[in-house]
């Protein structure tokens, strides 16, 4: 029961809900109880959109480009490989580390997207159409779609549970 949880082990048990970054996770631990999931879920991207400009871009900043060689986590690793993004062909590759770069370059953080349910050719059309966004515009869509990150991670970790009142 999530509710009986000591902040340590809520902490434990969430902390890879959000790449490299468990403050989110032990800031958000102080709003509840958590009714269900969906509350919860809220807690977090509450505590997400509350923090400094600062914290945020460097949550936005903890997660790793997509399609390029490189350590992941192992949620990040298991979705890039769903999504097909650890097997690519060497136009692909390319393709995804032009996109990179540039994204990187105009934005200054990686494109975040939620891969989840998502083909290559998808995550490849989202990135160019995203290129075209202004910075607020894009820091914006990366909370979101960290908070839908978060969600199917939690998502994994609850399975069909609701978390206790």
């Amino acid at each position: 029961m999530i509710e009986a949880a000591d902040r340590e082990a809520f902490v434990k048990r969430f902390a890879h809900l959000f790449e490299h970054s468990p403050w989110v996770v032990e800031h958000a631990w102080e709003k509840r109880p958590f009714a269900d999931a969906e509350t919860l879920t809220h807690a977090l991207m509450t505590t997400v959109h509350e923090a400094a400009p600062d914290k945020q871009l460097a949550l936005i900043r903890a997660h790793p480009q997509l399609g390029i060689r490189q350590a992941l986590t192992d949620a990040s690793e298991a979705e890039q490989a769903g999504a097909g993004l650890k097997a690519l062909s060497a136009d692909e590759f390319a393709r995804f580390a032009a996109l990179n770069a540039a994204y990187q370059e105009k934005f200054g953080f990686p494109f975040i997207i939620c891969v989840g349910g998502k083909t290559k050719s998808e995550i490849l059309a989202a990135f160019e159409a995203r290129l075209l966004n202004d910075a607020p515009t894009e820091k914006n869509a990366a909370l979101d779609e960290i908070g839908s990150i978060a969600w199917l991670r939690l998502a994994r970790v609850l399975g069909e549970a609701e978390l206790a009142p």
